[in-house]
């Protein structure tokens, strides 16, 4: 039985103010100064429209202004959020921009923002042939409710008896109500056995997935009877809302579990029973924005598979088939997670390795040999550095086997120990084709590197069978070797093939597995950053630029 007609959606990392500021813009007016106003656009993943977000207020008679009006985004760390700033001159008469008040514009990934130093971005507006048109500074701010995590206990009185030879066995269902009416499911707490009166334990939700923000949201909680088949059986429900919960820290709320059917029926209806809220606290904790913030950088490492398995290159059959009309698998996988991550890495510099394959001249074997033939320096420039390596590759390198994982995490994993303090934190994304041949050695390394700052994605590409792969990744049952468990669930496995859209989309493909591989980062990031007890250093002061000199009259 499905609980309550939830709808999935993701909730967002966290919401996002941006300031925004403008130095030397165009001057369009004969007798005095612009007036300018910027409009926000982002772009929709699905269709690549851009569609208008918001606007500042107009700033009269000025070519650096500061504006005021802010910008509000939801974040989403596993996503690419393209934004587009329009800046125009308003003509107050028309109060309409028409191309001639265009000022320029500037493009870039809300994650840039974020991952610049200090969560601050300056950049170039164009767009007016032949012309200077100044620059856009973008700041970005997380709004301060965003951190909060709220705890609270619950406990039922003279619940409906649902089970003919017992009691019930009652547990609480927790919803958020979105936009458009849906409820998306955001809390179930445990069953508790045989009882009309049940006291739950307490439990902490953070308040962003309780009410996404806002307050007064409606929280809509269902009460349901336990059944092994799960078939359980809808005592009632009732609902609440953020500001209400909260104001239970002085006194004991009580709510009616109500059951609309039985309303309906029954003339003398009362309700099936009562809730009562026992306590109910909020703290704060640090956020990943915090960590980036702070100037935490994320350093991306790539693996790719080059054993015989993947079948000739030259051939069209093979998963590294380089066409001259679309990427292959192994390219799109690459590009759909690099793109997003580059944007929290200064120096766009990442270390590329393959393995599995004989190299030139004497046809050594390696498990890990720089994409880049580079053994000093396996260092790429940028995603598309990357990828030509990658390809430069494919033209040299024999396809031999087998499938060692270990080397390549034990390379990573020597880097990641060496800084502890929580100012780097690596990512590697391993891209296979299936059968993994030293599961002992890479289960001992996966082991070794939880307790290192580190996480590691592996992508699966064409038809094999991933079970090995599953079970590396440590959702349901931790990883372990020769009696030791993973300190943290540190791998994150999918299958490509699962995320390839029908009409032959890439640009969704690469969106839709770029977000599920990467929706855990943030928390993996957390929870090295919490049991090393590490705190995000105070971010970099961002002065913004200084406004250039008045102009004469």
């Amino acid at each position: 039985m499905s609980l309550g007609g939830a709808s999935e959606r993701s909730v967002p990392a966290t919401k996002i103010e941006i300031t925004v500021s403008c130095r030397n813009l165009l001057d369009l007016d004969t007798f005095f100064k612009s007036d300018p106003m910027v409009v926000l656009y982002t772009q929709s993943r699905a269709s690549q429209e851009w569609r208008e977000f918001g606007r500042t207020e107009v700033i009269d008679n000025t070519l650096n202004p500061d504006f005021v009006r802010k910008f509000v985004l939801d974040y989403f760390f596993e996503e690419k959020q393209n934004l587009r700033f329009d800046v125009y001159n308003v003509d107050s008469k028309t109060n309409i921009s028409k191309p001639k008040d265009f000022l320029g514009q500037a493009f870039l990934a809300l994650g840039e923002v974020i991952g610049g130093q200090g969560s601050r971005v300056e950049r170039t507006l164009t767009g007016v042939p032949g012309k200077k048109c100044g620059t856009i500074l973008l700041t970005a701010e997380e709004l301060s409710n965003c951190r909060d995590i709220a705890t609270m206990q619950l406990c039922a009185n003279k619940l409906d008896k649902k089970d003919f030879f017992g009691k019930s066995d009652p547990f609480l269902v927790f919803y958020r109500s979105n936009e458009d009416g849906t409820f998306t499911i955001c809390h179930k707490t445990e069953v508790v056995k045989n009882t009309l009166n049940p006291v739950w334990q307490p439990f902490s939700i953070p308040v962003r997935a309780l009410c996404n923000g806002d307050y007064d949201r409606t929280v809509k909680i269902d009460v349901y009877d336990w059944d092994r088949d799960g078939s359980h059986d809808f005592i009632g429900e009732f609902t609440t809302s953020y500001r209400e919960l909260s104001k239970a820290q002085n006194q004991f709320t009580v709510y009616e579990v109500l059951n609309p059917r039985k309303k309906c029926k029954k003339k003398k209806y009362v309700n099936s029973g009562t809730v009562t809220l026992l306590s109910f606290s909020v703290d704060s904790e640090f956020t990943f924005v915090d960590y980036i913030k702070g100037g935490t950088q994320l350093n991306f490492t790539v693996a790719i598979d080059f054993t015989a398995s993947n079948g000739n290159p030259l051939q069209p059959t093979s998963l590294h088939y380089m066409s001259p009309y679309q990427l292959s698998a192994y390219a799109m996988a690459l590009k759909a997670v690099g793109e997003i991550i580059q944007d929290y890495d200064s120096d766009k510099l990442f270390p590329a390795y393959g393995f599995g394959a004989k190299l030139p001249p004497e046809g050594r074997i390696s498990h890990q040999f720089p994409l880049n033939n580079n053994d000093e320096d396996p260092n790429c420039a940028g995603i598309e550095g990357v990828l030509e390596s990658y390809f430069q590759s494919l033209r040299t390198v024999q396809l031999y086997g087998p499938t060692y994982f270990a080397p390549v995490i034990n390379q990573v994993a020597r880097a990641a120990a060496k800084i502890s303090d929580g100012s780097q934190y690596y990512v590697l994304l391993i891209i296979t084709d299936g059968v993994i041949s030293d599961m002992t050695q890479t289960k001992e390394a996966i082991v070794s590197a939880s307790s290192l700052p580190m996480s590691i994605i592996i992508v699966g590409v064409g038809p094999a069978m991933f079970e090995a792969m599953e079970e590396l990744d440590g959702d349901d049952v931790r990883v372990s070797s020769r009696g030791r468990y993973a300190e943290r669930d540190i791998v994150q496995f999918v299958p490509f093939r699962d995320y390839v859209d029908r009409s032959g989309n890439q640009v969704l493909s690469m969106a839709r597995l770029a977000k599920d591989v990467l929706a855990e980062i943030p928390e993996q990031l957390l929870s090295y950053m919490r049991t090393r007890d590490i705190q995000p250093r105070p971010s970099p002061s961002a002065n913004p630029s200084p406004i250039p000199a008045p102009e004469q009259p």
